[in-house]
């Protein structure tokens, strides 16, 4: 009886330990790999673009103020309203300039008869020659207070010299406004609207690249040709306005390290408003062949970018790679580190290991048939 017992608890304590055993080499196997899709990376000939951030200006801005001195008469134009070049905008009390050019024009009148008179008389040596001088002077001076007088009343009427957007009136009716030279008083501004400029600041690198690219006759530089740039606003995802290069500064500003450019950009109904910011993406190679990845599948490790790959022993591997810029919206140009014989991993790159062997299956990455604009 007690042998059978013995037999019995042996039996048991066996059984537990073979459980026990077969549960430990479970958890202690490793984790079956998940299969992952691969592909090569595409390899095809682009057109690069450089982005900038800037702001854009209106081509020309006035500030309106007058020429002559008197009470304001009249505004004519509402606050934010579109003129054209030559509207009145402010009308200055012309009486007392009416008064004034009625005065010139009598003064002038008298210095012409003098005049007359007094060459009529030379002619039969009855008269001196000083003294026909004389009168040619005050002749002269007076045809010159007449212009003075009629373009003194013509300035009483304040016209827009651009088309454009006016401001608000800064000075309202029954003012007295100051005409001197030194100190005329602002009575608004106007700002054109159509075209519109944007400007924004490439730094030493970029500017480098282009002088290169020029030199080497891959890209024209913008001080001679109007490279293509293409905008879009703060709230729009693609670069739908389109335009021209049509400036760069002369020089770097010593304290940013940048240099001014600027494009132009058609403006119709004014949509675009001046001060608005942007992003300008500005041509930078046409026809260069590159390798483009999606973005998504670059890693990071410190401050380096990698890539999961398969090698040929089927084995996960890390690559490091060089990134340029964005070409579309999902593909980012590698600069280095990868050829089209690679087989970057696309999905399931949180369970990548390095030197860990996947089942893998081939797919193909394709550039998108729109472009990104």
């Amino acid at each position: 009886m007690r042998l059978f017992k013995l037999y019995i608890l042996t039996t048991i304590l066996l059984t537990t330990v073979t459980a026990c055993s077969k549960q430990a080499e479970q958890q202690n196997a490793a984790p079956q790999a998940l299969p992952v899709k691969v592909s090569a990376p595409i390899k095809a000939v682009i057109t690069q673009w450089d982005e900038y951030t800037g702001r854009f200006d209106a081509t020309q801005k006035v500030d309106i103020r007058a020429r002559v001195s008197g009470y304001l008469d009249k505004v004519n134009f509402k606050d934010g309203q579109t003129v054209k070049k030559g509207d009145v905008l402010f009308v200055i009390d012309q009486r007392p300039f009416k008064i004034a050019l009625q005065s010139a024009e009598s003064q002038f009148s008298l210095a012409k008869k003098e005049l007359d008179r007094g060459n009529d008389l030379r002619k039969k040596n009855s008269l001196s020659q000083e003294e026909v001088d004389r009168r040619q002077n005050e002749y002269d001076t007076a045809r010159a207070n007449l212009e003075t007088a009629k373009l003194d009343l013509e300035f009483t009427e304040v016209k827009s010299p651009i088309d454009g957007v006016v401001s608000r009136d800064l000075v309202n009716e029954g003012n007295l406004i100051n005409g001197t030279a030194t100190n005329a008083t602002l009575l608004t501004n106007v700002v054109s609207i159509d075209p519109i400029h944007f400007y924004f600041d490439a730094g030493e690198r970029d500017l480098l690249k282009y002088i290169r690219l020029s030199q080497s006759n891959k890209r024209e530089s913008s001080r001679n040709a109007s490279n293509p740039v293409k905008v879009r606003l703060q709230d729009e995802e693609e670069f739908v306005h389109t335009g021209v290069m049509d400036f760069v500064d002369n020089q770097i500003d010593q304290n940013t390290g940048t240099i001014v450019g600027r494009a132009v950009l058609d403006n119709p109904g004014g949509f675009i408003v001046p001060g608005l910011f942007g992003r300008i993406r500005l041509l930078s190679e046409l026809n260069v062949e590159k390798i483009l990845i999606p973005d998504e599948v670059i890693g990071t490790d410190q401050s380096r970018k990698f890539v999961f790959v398969v090698n040929s022993e089927g084995k996960v591997d890390r690559k490091f790679v060089t990134l340029g810029k964005l070409h579309t919206k999902e593909l980012r140009v590698i600069e280095s580190g990868l050829t089209q014989d690679d087989s970057i991993i696309l999905n399931n790159l949180m369970r990548a290991r390095p030197g860990s062997p996947v089942p893998v299956s081939y797919t193909h990455l394709t550039l998108p048939t729109t472009p990104y604009v």
